[in-house]
């Protein structure tokens, strides 16, 4: 599939990465519910599977076949396995060790290893707007962090988790554009997460405890019902949509706003604090945003507008 290029695609795809950051942003809380009382290896495959089958679903409703071609096969397998598998079991098993927020700010570190991945791989220009969008977003996501370092030093491993999920992500979104898809973004989507779901299905049968379904409350299954229709279904096919619109590194970068979404969604839903850390990066992360996503297309605009004046004139 390649990105369309006509003038509405901007204003498509700045929509999608809004909602994406709000829906996206407001799960990580959810996820904290939700693990509270589920276990994270059930708790993930469950919203993974019931992600792929209500999407399969919509794509037959649609009338859209979901045959896979031969050509897609491979690529779909391996995108799936970093896309899914490696994001969401790492990152299920992070956010049960630490706080919600914090998981969510350490993850979107992603636009950073697909920045320097899609320049490796699809030789992606990282010009100087891209590359100050990208510092000044990180830098946002390190002065939320900064506050709790001897907190994360005590949670090693979620730690670590988290940056393998943001790792094994940001290479499934290289690789996502990388490939002239015949699939469209909802069949990919589709797709994705059920081969993605394949290994944590295997590991709940094997060392799951699918019973803590059982004894979750009516808080814990809103949360389930949040996750797999928000946040698997349509947040996933959202994701691929801008992909298909934006460049890898530009797509990343425009996910930013996610974490910090999350840590102000994590204070109204679980009291966590807010103070001028959080405010310094929410504005941070918002002004790198405006670099990679406003200030190109002002400058695209501008030569237009004044050849067309001097037509006029």
């Amino acid at each position: 599939m390649t990105a369309k290029t006509d003038a509405t695609v901007p204003a498509e795809g700045m929509a999608l990465l809004v909602f994406l950051s709000l829906a996206w942003g407001v799960n990580w809380p959810v996820m904290k519910i939700g693990l509270t009382e589920v276990e994270p290896l059930t708790f993930r495959t469950l919203g993974i599977l019931a992600g792929a089958a209500g999407l399969m679903a919509i794509a037959r409703i649609q009338g859209r076949s979901l045959a896979v071609p031969r050509s897609d096969l491979p690529p779909l397998v391996l995108a799936a396995l970093l896309n899914v598998t490696g994001w969401q079991l790492f990152s299920g098993y992070a956010i049960s060790m630490m706080g919600a927020g914090r998981a969510a700010i350490i993850g979107f570190t992603m636009p950073l290893w697909a920045v320097i991945l899609g320049a490796v791989f699809l030789k992606e220009r990282i010009d100087g707007l891209r590359l100050g969008g990208l510092a000044l977003g990180l830098c946002g996501l390190a002065v939320l962090l900064a506050p709790d370092v001897a907190n994360l030093a005590r949670a090693p491993w979620g730690v670590l988790l988290m940056l393998a999920s943001a790792f094994s992500w940001g290479a499934g979104t290289v690789i996502q554009k990388a490939v002239p898809w015949r699939l469209g973004a909802i069949q990919l989507a589709a797709w994705q997460l059920l081969i993605g779901g394949l290994a944590p299905l295997a590991g709940m049968l094997v060392a799951g405890s699918p019973s803590t379904l059982l004894t979750a409350s009516g808080t814990a299954w809103i949360a389930i019902a949040y996750v797999c229709v928000v946040a698997m279904m349509l947040c996933n096919w959202t994701w691929f949509r801008i992909v298909e619109i934006f460049p890898p590194g530009i797509a990343a970068i425009g996910s930013l706003a996610v974490p910090v979404v999350g840590v102000f969604s994590g204070a109204l839903m679980l009291g966590e604090r807010i103070g001028v850390s959080e405010i310094a990066s929410l504005a941070l992360v918002v002004a790198g945003l405006f670099l990679v996503l406003v200030v190109p297309a002002i400058g695209r605009r501008l030569p237009r507008r004044a050849t067309a004046q001097r037509e006029a004139g």
